[in-house]
């Protein structure tokens, strides 16, 4: 049987389809056009919503596998594993992606190794070589200093990984139509030699991947002291309070703020870069926000190569000034 169609794996978390499957689906659309064949999302879970279901139809799958049963209420990668690689033994897809997520990354490694098939993590860039319908799997190297393009044009599927966050979720389209089909995952596949013990939600304020707005500070800000001046200007704006890798590897800021490829992804409404020079590494992580402001003092900047409003200037002098702005704005 000739491997054919492009697959994604959908994510839920009781039930509800999560976010990632949405921006899975971006990705998924273009490649099953370019290769002339069905998208299927494919997800495992308990009683997945009906309704998150169809909406997977509606922004662009063309069919929807839904394994389902108690054992796969929460991820765990033995039964999740055995589960997938069952289906992917009967269906042959020739492409499956995720997301790289806890479940993402650890559930696709697993699972190619036990199909033979090639995987690239962290992938910014999917496309299709014209020439051999193999997938083009772009993803930073060397410490984000180079991309590197990778095939695996001898192993079936090919299998990659993307960040969340790192594109926009596919639309809703009304009265799109596809097939579901919810299947009763096999007793024999759901054994297990971990346990689920407990589950801490992240309780942060701000979420750096959730907000809607995010001020970055850089190497700029010269020093950890300085960093109230950057807490003021996202205090002002609500928002969430990032960094560059220099910023966290100095220790001005924790880690759980870095922003970029070792770091998170984000797509916010606004992001303001304070003080950033724009490295490739930190780019990749922020660049599909929909608006960009940049304070900078040096006009050749890259990150003014992706702002909307760039501003060429001192920070320690531009930034209070945009706080009082917003201050005196709010307060009106």
């Amino acid at each position: 049987m000739e491997h054919k169609g492009v697959w994604i794996l959908a994510e839920q978390s009781k039930g509800r389809v999560l976010r990632v499957s949405h921006e899975l689906l971006t990705r998924g659309i273009e490649l099953a056009e370019k290769r002339g064949c069905d998208l299927t999302a494919v997800i495992f879970g308990h009683q997945i919503s009906t309704d998150d279901l169809h909406e997977l139809i509606a922004r662009g799958a063309d069919r929807v596998i839904a394994m389902e049963a108690p054992e796969l209420e929460h991820f765990l990668v033995e039964p999740h594993a055995a589960c997938m690689l069952q289906l992917l033994a009967d269906e042959k897809p020739e492409i499956v992606i995720a997301g790289a997520t806890t479940t993402g990354r650890t559930l696709l490694p697993y699972v190619a190794i036990q199909a033979n098939a090639g995987l690239t993590a962290d992938c910014t860039v999917l496309d299709i070589e014209p020439e051999t319908g193999n997938l083009l799997q772009t993803r930073p190297a060397i410490g984000g200093n180079i991309l590197a393009t990778i095939k695996t044009p001898n192993h079936r599927p090919q299998m990659a990984t993307v960040r969340p966050r790192s594109t926009r979720p596919a639309p809703v389209l009304e009265g799109r139509t596809g097939t579901i089909d919810r299947l009763a995952a096999p007793k024999e596949l759901l054994a297990s030699r971990m346990k689920r013990v407990d589950f801490i939600p992240n309780e942060e304020e701000h979420n750096l991947q959730d907000a809607d707005v995010v001020v970055t500070a850089g190497r700029g800000i010269k020093k950890a002291e300085n960093l109230p001046v950057i807490e003021a200007l996202a205090e002002s704006l609500d928002a969430a309070l990032g960094a560059t890798r220099d910023v966290v590897d100095r220790g001005w800021l924790s880690y759980p703020h870095q922003v970029g490829l070792s770091g998170k992804t984000v797509t916010p409404k606004l992001y303001v870069a304070v003080g950033v020079s724009g490295a490739i590494q930190h780019l990749a992580g922020m660049q599909t926000a929909e608006h960009i402001v940049a304070v900078n003092s040096d006009p050749d900047a890259q990150i003014f190569r992706v702002a909307e409003l760039g501003i060429v200037g001192d920070l320690f002098e531009i930034a209070p000034i945009l706080t009082e702005k917003i201050r005196a704005a709010r307060r009106s």
